[in-house]
């Protein structure tokens, strides 16, 4: 997987600003343009970070909105009311933002609503939603096709389903929740309900059911592979991606750095900007 250290114009590149429970955002598009993905970290930090790749918040086209969790959509308000991005998500997770007193300001005009399952179409790319089961108002990741390339996202998930195995199977690029170690999180100093609700059904994924998603489901086009949403307390990067590296080599027979590329996502520090694919632009 190629480090863009030079902005070229015609690359389609990924950089996650944070991934955690502390916040949540992340960058699509191209050095040009592009959209982010949640909102959950604050709208300076999402400027800095912009800045550093020398864009700003003229050239986001928009924000998706996965679900109305404080760690997701703490910055929406700002960033739809005084900057004025369009804030796109369903009809129920925009009633749940409402809802949450975390977004201090109030969504009025930047709101913008799509079904899930509605295939739309935002800054050149194609963008289509799937369910996933959380404990928020709903929950939904993003199938984002642009340029012969397929980026899938799913935080926060669950229990799987057949739509999040489905669309595994049919992307190159995956950002994929590996929350916690079952052993760490059963051990730790969480207390009981917490943890009966990160192990519930719509809770949390381990190292253990990710790496198993993605064994069931890996096929040769997968070309990269972003673990999400890493516990500070019940995990540990290089314990995540073992487990999930270690399980596609043991069941699929594929070699990390040269059948695919892994990398874990830090919670608070951004990552690199990540090259997924040349394109030709058209737009």
């Amino acid at each position: 997987m190629q480090v863009v250290k030079f902005m070229e114009q015609n690359k389609f590149i990924f950089r996650c600003f944070a991934s955690g429970s502390s916040g949540n955002c992340y960058y699509l598009g191209t050095p040009h343009q592009g959209i982010l993905i949640d909102a959950g970290i604050s709208a300076r930090s999402i400027q800095k970070y912009l800045r550093e790749m020398n864009l700003d918040f003229c050239n986001i086209m928009g924000v998706l909105v996965t679900h109305d969790h404080a760690d997701h959509i703490r910055a929406v308000g700002t960033l739809g009311e005084r900057v004025h991005l369009p804030i796109y998500s369903t009809h129920l997770i925009h009633e749940g933002i409402d809802r949450n007193y975390g977004v201090q300001e109030k969504l009025r005009t930047s709101r913008r609503y799509f079904d899930k399952g509605q295939e739309w179409e935002l800054c050149g790319m194609r963008i289509n939603t799937f369910g996933i089961n959380h404990d928020s108002t709903e929950c939904v990741g993003y199938v984002i096709d642009f340029c012969g390339q397929r980026f899938m996202i799913a935080t926060d998930c669950g229990e799987t389903n057949d739509d999040l195995a489905a669309y595994i199977r049919t992307a190159n690029h995956i950002v994929i929740e590996a929350n916690h170690d079952e052993e760490l999180l059963l051990n730790g100093p969480y207390p009981t309900y917490l943890k009966q609700r990160i192990l519930s059904p719509r809770g949390h994924q381990s190292n253990v059911t990710c790496a198993e998603l993605l064994c069931n489901n890996f096929h040769d086009g997968l070309r990269n592979i972003f673990l999400c949403h890493l516990s500070k307390e019940n995990n540990d990067p290089s314990l995540a991606y073992n487990t999930v590296v270690e399980q596609l080599l043991d069941k699929q027979g594929v070699m990390a750095g040269a059948d695919y590329f892994i990398r874990t996502l830090d919670r608070i520090t951004p990552s690199p900007v990540y090259c997924l694919s040349d394109v030709n632009l058209n737009y």
